[in-house]
Order: structure tokens, then sequence, then C-alpha cells
């Protein structure tokens, strides 16, 4: 139910600093902006009634245009790199003059208050200001949402202004390129301009909350998918988009948490959303049915196009992007749990989608071997989530989020393994990527044979199994698994040629070697010990 619309007091907008007198759209509900957006040309309804739009230029999230402002308090608090990328302060302050001053000519401007963290003790303010009524539809389906008691007097602790009609102007503003999406915490204000692509909202929250929970609140923040079973037993999905995170936690016999973002307490696992926005790439009733019916009135579906003649979407027409998505309240999904807090954690899955076909397709790691793992994030990023990604390519990702952690990936680390040591938690490793050869040579692993590895995980049954360790990267890898053919457990067995396999296996044991070097002073020796060898 979304609250009843109301116009704000000009000072809500005042107090962000937006002059003007632009027509105030404040709170609206779903069908309101839907209606807008069509009204504007800006959207259709698809076949099911689901809103259809185009994000524009970027279909995907710009890393390298993701800036953090290097002040007081993050110059020795952020890990500096690639993805955390420093700007200072004077640009923010140019750009935000300049965004405000945009945003004071519009006609009409979307506001929005919301939550992040479904767990009222760790609950974040934000308040959501948009140029089109349809990145805050993007902002209704993906915060959690207040009701009209908690929206009297609602005061935000941090703000988003996003305009992809405001373009920087890289020669004075600081930045690479005309889009950007920059954070400050000392204004606690995120500006993103030039961009439509609506991924760029919910990842700026993403980020601040991996930087003010873990130091502020002793929280680990995590990139994952979370759902619970009827003991309340909750299982952890860790992985980079594509890797199957919201696909392998639909599970019809437990309920979601959350899939993209969460929380882990010494408590409870908590979202930090209120809707998923889930690829639909080759999406079918039959492979995802919750995600499939999401797709109806109030959903939000990025960059597709219909067949011929009609407004049903071709799900498998990749022309614009392979980053087609949906948004949509997590209440879209049938045994979605409500309010989204489970209990705490007895598996966690490491998902990883192993473009070079050595990997094991389930795997069981020691504590050393599950932070180890974790640092490393090894997958292959798939086409499309980000801008020039065109094709799978391995790609190391520290804790399965690289572009969303500001702090050094063993901070991280190390609340994870106290975690799993304290509440004695199982890791296992899943690659949903490739058997029996390489990417173009062998082929993707059957997603029926990954969900009964998994669900034979979670129900005990490989309690009892013999496992053999992997020669090269010492997981444990089980010899039998209920429904799931004996001879693809061991990649080795997959390959036409072993030999070959074991050199691959080798050269990418050699890229984990490699890519672990920046992290080796940052983490204890127990992890070191856990670096894989090669032959």
């Amino acid at each position: 139910m979304s609250v009843p619309t109301m116009m704000p007091p000009k000072s809500m907008l005042q107090a962000a600093g937006i002059a003007g007198n632009a027509h105030l759209h404040y709170q609206l509900a779903p069908t309101e902006l839907v209606q807008q957006t069509i009204a504007l040309g800006q959207g259709v309804l698809n076949d099911t009634g689901a809103l259809c739009i185009r994000t524009g230029k970027f279909t995907g999230r710009s890393p390298q245009d993701k800036f953090t402002v290097k002040d007081s308090i993050t110059a020795n608090t952020v890990n500096w790199n690639n993805f955390n990328i420093p700007i200072e302060e004077k640009y923010f302050l140019q750009l935000r003059t300049k965004m405000l001053n945009y945003l004071s000519e519009r006609q009409e401007l979307w506001v929005r208050d919301a939550f992040a963290c479904a767990d009222p003790a760790y609950q974040l303010k934000i308040r959501v200001i948009n140029e089109n009524p349809w990145s805050n539809l993007f902002a209704y389906n993906m915060f959690l949402r207040p009701t009209a008691a908690e929206l009297d007097h609602f005061e935000p602790e941090w703000t988003i202004l996003q305009a992809p009609g405001f373009l920087a102007d890289p020669s004075v503003d600081g930045t690479r390129q005309e889009n950007f999406a920059v954070i400050s915490f000392t204004y606690k204000t995120i500006l993103i301009g030039g961009t439509g692509y609506t991924g760029e909202i919910k990842k700026g929250i993403f980020s601040i909350l991996n930087y003010i929970l873990p130091q502020e609140k002793q929280v680990l923040s995590m990139h994952c998918s979370a759902n619970m079973g009827a003991e309340g037993d909750v299982a952890i999905f860790f992985g980079l988009s594509g890797t199957g995170k919201t696909t392998l936690s639909a599970d019809p016999q437990r309920k979601l948490i959350g899939d993209d973002e969460h929380g882990w307490t010494n408590h409870s696992v908590f979202n930090f959303e209120g809707g998923c926005y889930a690829k639909t790439v080759d999406l079918s009733e039959e492979k995802e049915p919750e995600i499939f019916h999401a797709i109806k009135p109030g959903a939000l579906v990025e960059n597709i196009h219909f067949f011929p003649g009609s407004n049903r979407i071709d799900f498998a027409d990749t022309e614009i992007t392979e980053n087609t998505r949906v948004s949509y309240p997590l209440n879209f999904i049938s045994n979605a749990q409500e309010p989204s807090i489970g209990g705490l954690p007895k598996h966690i899955f490491f998902l990883t989608c192993d473009a070079y076909g050595v990997l094991p397709p389930i795997s069981k790691l020691n504590p050393g071997q599950a932070m180890y793992q974790f640092i490393s994030g090894y997958t292959a990023k798939v086409a499309g989530t980000e801008a020039g990604v065109t094709e799978p390519k391995s790609t190391f990702s520290a804790c399965f989020g690289a572009p969303f952690m500001p702090l050094h990936p063993g901070k991280y680390a190390a609340m994870l393994g106290e975690k799993m040591r304290a509440q004695q938690v199982q890791v296992w490793m899943i690659n949903t990527g490739w058997s029996g050869g390489s990417y173009g040579i062998g082929k993707r692993m059957k997603l029926s044979y990954t969900r009964a590895m998994i669900t034979a995980a979670l129900e005990g049954q490989l309690n009892n199994v013999n496992f053999e360790a992997h020669p090269v990267f010492g997981m444990q890898i089980p010899q039998t698994c209920p429904n799931v053919p004996t001879e693809i457990l061991n990649p080795r067995n997959t390959w036409a040629d072993p030999a070959a396999y074991d050199k691959v296996a080798n050269d990418l044991a050699n890229q984990f070697i490699k890519n672990f070097e920046k992290y080796a002073s940052g983490v204890d020796a127990e992890i070191l010990a856990a670096a894989p060898t090669p032959l």
C-alpha cells in the first residue's frame, strides 16, 4: 500500500537547495507514476501491465565514473583504488550547485522519502529527488516504503539528487566524462547525473552502507541474496551480477529475504532493500517463474524490445543490452519474507561463473579458504552488466562486489571469518559456469543440477558423503550428490583431455595468486595459507 499522495512544503526542497517553482510530486503511488511516464512519452505498458522504459545511453553501471569525495572523513578510511576513485570536495560542491540550479529550472520534480535496512535498529532515512517519474518508481520499488505515520516529521539522513539530463563538463568538473555518480560522506549526499540507468541509485546507497555499517555498527554488509527455510535456517548467496544470486535464492520451498544486499548482525540477517532488481535476459516462466510473474502492474522493465506488432516482451532480444532488468517490490514474490529479516545463517554459498571450466560445481571450504575466496571474488563478468563488457570474461572482484566496497577487503573478510566461526556456518563454492572445457568448448552447468546441489547442502544430504581435495585449489569435492550425475562433480573428469585441464587449472591458480598480492599485507597467515598451489 502506498501512503496517501501529499504535497510537500516548499521548505522540503529549499532545505535541499532547490529553488524555483517546479510542480512537486511527493510520494506518488505507482499507478500515478506509471500514468505520468506514459503521458510524458517516456514509457509504454507491456501485455501484462508492467511499465517498459529505456534508460538512454547507459544501460549498465559505469564504475569508472563513480567517485567518493576525499576529505577528512574518508581520506584514511576508504581503500582508494580503481573503484573507489577520489574526487576533491571543491568539485563535489561545484557539481552540486550546478545540479541544484538545473533542478530548480525543471517544471516538475518527483520526490520520495524512504528507508534502507529492514532492521529498525539500523534503518537509514533517504530522500530521493528525480527529474522523471519512472526513476521515482524505481526508488519506490527498491527502497523500503514508510507508512503515513512514519512520514510525519521525516528528516532524511541522506539525499540523492538524480538528473539524467544534467551533464558534467569534464574539463572543469573533475569528472572523467559527462556522466557521474559522486558520494560525499560529509554532506551525506549522492549526486547522479548524465545517466538514466536506475541501478546507480540503489548501488549508491549500497556503497554508503558498506562504509557505515561495518565501522559504526559492527554489521557485516554483504553483496548477496538470502532466503530462509521452514525451521528459520538462513542461507546466504554471494556473487556478482549474473552468477545466479537472484535465481538461486528464489526457492519455492524457502522464504526470500532479499536478492542483492544484506547485513549480518549477531542475531539476524536483514535486507537493505524493499525490492528486487532482476536480470531478464532469456527469462522464461519455466526457469524462473517468480521473476516472470513479477512483471505486472507496478514493475519497471528496462531496455527491452517487444515481439513485432505486439507489446509482448522478447526476453531473448539483446539488441539494446544484455543487461535487461526489471525492478519490483519484494512482495511481488509469493514467498517473500516480511519484514525481510531472518535468523542466523547456517550455510553460505559463493557463486562463481567460471569461464575456464576449472572449479567444481560444488565444493566445501574451510574458514581460511572461505576468506581467501571471499577476498578474491572470482567469477566471469556477464555481458552487459557494465558499460563496455560485451562477452563473458574472467574477473576478480573483492568480496564479490568490489565496486561497492569502500573499505579494505580484509576488513569485510575478517568480519566474515569471525561470524562463520562464532555461528558455525558452513561455506560452499558453487560454479554456475562451464564444465567439460572452457567457454566456447565446454557447456554451462545446468540450472537443475545447481539447484539440486544447493538443496542437498541445505538439507544435510552431503554431511556423510566422501569428499576429495582438489589438487590445486584445495577445496573439498563431494564424490556423490543426490540428483546430480556423479561424473560431473570432479571437473577434471569432464574434460576430454585431463592434461589440458591441468594446464588451465594451473594458469587459473596463478591468476589467483597474482591477484591476491595486493591484499596480502592486510590479511593473516590462515588466509595466506589457503592460496592455490599450482602443480
